[in-house]
């Protein structure tokens, strides 16, 4: 357990490196909660069950509108328990009850009983106010869902294996959601967390049909991608 546990410190640190290298020194909030978590996390019992939670895939600037007091709550409070999440894990709707359920649980409440208790013993609920704002937040950059008639090619072979592989893990992303130079990197990321999650990603040896070649997935977010220079879409 201590292993693991240590591991774990290793990469929410880990994070906060990343972010340096890329975007300069981390704002002190930030910083000083991944550290604490880092801390937490390593030395209790129960963090490698918390490491699974969610993969560690962002760094807190790369939250969108990363200095905004969203931003700051989600940084705050959420990485108690888990990794960082991404707003556009879930769509607007589903956040409310997310949110809901995550300030149950920080509660001490839940349906592990006095593990749930030990879990939450030392960390921080977020206030009425500060629910709010985080929620008006996730939901402001959460996913925005594909509708299903909005491109005729999405029963293609291509388009099934976009809708194959994404909603494994939240609703259809609109492809306009990014330009055809960030698609990249967004499906690399995902496929990453996916196989952190153990969920298809196109090993042949799952023998998928079709088979999710990421590649394809790519060109067909690609064609349909945001011109470059053109606003972003509305969540």
């Amino acid at each position: 357990m201590r292993g693991r546990t240590t591991v774990t410190s290793r990469v929410l640190k880990l994070l906060v490196t990343i972010a340096v290298l890329m975007v300069g020194a981390p704002a002190p909030a930030a910083d000083d909660a991944i550290a604490r978590a880092a801390y937490g996390w390593e030395h209790s019992p129960h963090g490698a069950m918390l490491e699974r939670i969610l993969p560690p895939s962002l760094t807190p600037q790369q939250l969108p509108e990363p200095s905004s007091a969203g931003a700051q709550l989600v940084v705050a409070y959420c990485v108690q328990c888990h990794h960082l999440v991404n707003p556009a894990m879930h769509d607007a709707p589903r956040w409310k009850s997310v949110v809901a359920r995550m300030v149950w649980r920080m509660e001490g409440q839940g349906n592990l009983g006095k593990l749930m208790q030990d879990l939450m013993a030392d960390v921080k609920v977020p206030t009425a106010n500060e629910q709010a704002t985080l929620l008006r937040y996730l939901q402001k950059h959460a996913q925005r869902e594909l509708s299903s008639g909005q491109y005729a090619d999405l029963n293609t072979e291509s388009g099934r294996r976009y809708r194959i592989a994404c909603a494994q893990c939240h609703v259809l992303p609109d492809p306009r959601r990014h330009t055809a130079s960030e698609w990249p990197a967004v499906v690399e990321r995902m496929r990453r967390n996916m196989a952190w999650a153990n969920r298809v990603t196109g090993d042949p040896i799952l023998r998928t049909k079709p088979e999710l070649d990421t590649a394809d997935i790519t060109r067909y977010l690609q064609r349909h991608a945001r011109a470059r220079g053109s606003d972003r879409l509305p969540p």
